[in-house]
């Protein structure tokens, strides 16, 4: 199980026939956080002639747009459209217009905003987020090497390790991969290690 988002929250511009296009990108969850963004984008911009945006929730397959005065249907929806052909959820996307002076027409202006939308997704950068098994193991520290390469074999990343009497580790890794790795661990501690699993949580491929 696994989906697309963005990476991290970034923007970028262009000029249009002297309009200036910005297009501002932010990973978000929620719909409250996706409006408080928006929000302090208008903020930012409160002297600008638009500020469109568009956004996409996994949470209910939500997806939200508007055209801020634009004519309908040539801003919020060209925006959200680079969203959905991204296959990217859980951000949101602002376009702030400065207007030129010179008007685009319909066509221009869903190129335009198509185009400060795709900018704004290549800025932010697209991940893959996949559903992983967080996972803790103790061992005996003759078979602490073995264990320490067989984690990445399988996919999995360590997030701690803490060395007492025996060594624990805590882990995560993609959770179709789970029995797999499991079965493999049992088979090379002869049965005396066997991870257990403690939660689930998307990560970052």
């Amino acid at each position: 199980m696994e989906y697309k988002t963005i990476e991290k929250e970034s923007c970028d511009e262009f000029i249009e026939k002297r309009s200036r296009f910005i297009g501002y990108i932010k990973p978000v969850t929620t719909k409250e956080e996706a409006v408080e963004y928006i929000n302090s984008i208008k903020s930012k911009h409160w002297d600008a002639t638009h500020n469109v945006y568009a956004y996409v929730l996994r949470d209910g397959q939500t997806r939200r747009y508007s055209d801020d005065g634009e004519p309908q249907g040539t801003a919020g929806i060209p925006v959200l459209d680079v969203l959905i052909k991204e296959n990217v959820v859980d951000c949101v996307v602002v376009a702030t217009r400065y207007f030129g002076g010179i008007l685009l027409g319909g066509g221009g202006l869903v190129r335009a905003y198509s185009h400060t939308a795709k900018i704004a997704v290549d800025a932010g950068g697209v991940i893959t987020m996949r559903l992983c098994s967080l996972m803790n193991v103790r061992c005996d520290y003759t078979f602490y090497g073995r264990l320490n390469s067989l984690i990445p074999e399988f996919g999995g990343v360590i997030d701690d390790t803490v060395f007492e009497e025996d060594v624990k580790i805590k882990f995560h890794l993609p959770a179709d991969i789970e029995g797999e790795f499991n079965a493999k661990l049992i088979d090379s501690s002869f049965g005396k290690v066997k991870a257990e699993k403690t939660g689930e949580i998307f990560c970052k491929i």
